[in-house]
């Protein structure tokens, strides 16, 4: 489970599916005896950065329900690696978007809103939150790696993904926006709709995250990975593949 707003209504729920359901992976797993077994966790579990950019050796703050069954199941990972000897990875990704994403994410909320002719505003929770945006390709690139790589080289510890470029939530709507414009059109002819922070759509002051920008270093040190899709180009993209299929989207309604 994924939606941060949802984790609110339903914390037993995230506690049930990502904690409960990352062990019972790690207990089939442990029979199996597979050759890799890779966790996927979340930037979220770094709560509000202390520093920036953000390593793996950030402190973890539950700062929401969501959070906290991710870093219940990091830490199960972790144990059955020391406990168990399986071979774990854990892949920390940093907002990951692009075609086929949830609604419940930043960029498909922008551009199926701007790409509607129903929605005369974009509308958003908080417009001040930072957060680094990696492209699809680039993030399944980066567990690729992690899959293949020597076991001696990545096996037991946890790898950060991201551009180490961070963005506020307002910054990345209006990059949205200038994807959706046709670009033969002169600037003073494009349609633009404004960009609107609305109350319902905002987390708790003390749950809000207010900046995520990852520290890569050691993923690209170790495997060499590093993000080739710009923010613009991944835009671009994304809003083409959501263009042809606004028929999955109801971008008048709020989804938590």
């Amino acid at each position: 489970l994924i939606g941060i707003p949802y984790s609110y209504r339903a914390p037993g729920s995230y506690m049930q599916v990502n904690t409960q359901g990352t062990l019972n992976v790690l207990e089939a797993c442990r029979d199996a005896r597979p050759e890799r077994v890779i966790v996927t966790s979340t930037s979220e579990v770094y709560g509000t950065a202390l520093e920036v950019p953000i390593s793996e050796a950030h402190p973890l703050q539950a700062q929401s329900p969501y959070s906290a069954s991710k870093i219940a199941a990091d830490k199960f990972a972790q144990s059955y690696h020391l406990s168990f000897d399986l071979p774990v990875v854990t892949i920390r990704p940093f907002n990951t978007y692009g075609p086929r994403q949830s609604a419940r994410a930043i960029v498909p909320t922008v551009l199926a809103q701007a790409l509607s002719e129903d929605c005369k505003a974009i509308r958003l929770g908080s417009l001040d939150p930072v957060r680094d945006l990696t492209y699809v390709e680039d993030t399944a690139a980066a567990f690729q790696a992690l899959a293949e790589a020597p076991r001696e080289k990545v096996v037991g510890q946890t790898f950060n993904v991201g551009t180490g470029h961070g963005h506020t939530i307002g910054e990345i709507a209006g990059l949205a926006l200038a994807a959706v414009a046709d670009p033969n059109t002169p600037l003073e002819e494009r349609t633009t709709k404004p960009i609107v922070s609305e109350s319902a759509r905002i987390r708790p002051d003390k749950s809000e995250v207010g900046r995520l920008i990852a520290d890569a270093t050691k993923l690209r040190k170790t495997l060499g990975w590093k993000p080739e899709v710009t923010l613009e180009d991944g835009l671009a993209r994304t809003c083409r593949w959501l263009r042809d299929h606004m028929d999955l989207y109801r971008p008048g309604s709020y989804r938590v």
